[in-house]
């Protein structure tokens, strides 16, 4: 089967349950009138689900390929550093996006720089051989056909946990109950492999 083909696939089957199902769960998270930096949109539609939902949200993104139409304003960055000051924005947001990073923790890092109050990520617990390729299947059906890099870099519980405190970054709030796939893909695809996370930034100390 083609990229292209298994893009539509994917698209069809998949991709509007999930946009639909993650603009729920992360609007429950957001502040009111909140600046959101969505890091690694893509085409922001996601993103731009948040904004539809909630009309006090200002939205825009970043990513290492700007993508020749974006539903949301898109910067470019280099993958590492985010091109804004500090604090500049209420909520820094990573939906599947930090597995892709060659340093998440790095990433981790500048969200607590930019961020003033909150970081939000969607991500993926690996816990076994198998749960690491069932997902490594998922990222490649879903993103091969947009040229997203796939490094595979799929964490334990721990490991995300120490990334977090490595990062100056605060547990407020973890679900792993997302029911973004249907009947009968949930069994395959959901399990337990799915969570979002809300955390708080650490106060800084002078010079950080």
């Amino acid at each position: 089967m083609s990229k292209s083909l298994l893009g539509a696939v994917h698209a069809g089957l998949v991709f509007g349950r999930r946009a639909r199902v993650l603009s729920a769960a992360v609007c429950d998270l957001l502040p009111r009138d909140a600046a959101v930096l969505d890091v690694g949109t893509g085409g922001g539609a996601i993103a731009y689900s948040w904004r539809e939902r909630r009309p006090d949200l200002r939205v825009e993104g970043i990513d290492v390929l700007v993508r020749a139409e974006t539903k949301i304003p898109v910067r470019v960055f280099d993958g590492r550093t985010m091109p804004y000051d500090d604090d500049s924005f209420d909520v820094v947001s990573f939906v599947d996006v930090l597995h892709h990073a060659d340093d998440a923790v790095q990433l981790l890092c500048e969200a607590r720089r930019v961020s003033r109050s909150w970081v939000i990520v969607k991500d993926h617990f690996a816990e076994s051989t198998l749960d690491h390729a069932t997902l490594a299947l998922m990222d490649w059906v879903g993103n091969a056909p947009h040229g997203v890099s796939l490094p595979y870099n799929y964490w334990s519980r721990d490991r995300w946990k120490t990334a977090f405190k490595a990062a100056g970054l605060h547990e407020a709030k973890i679900e792993t109950k997302i029911p973004l796939y249907a009947f009968p893909l949930n069994w395959i695809f959901g399990r337990n492999l799915h969570f979002l996370c809300l955390l708080t930034v650490g106060r800084r100390s002078v010079g950080s």
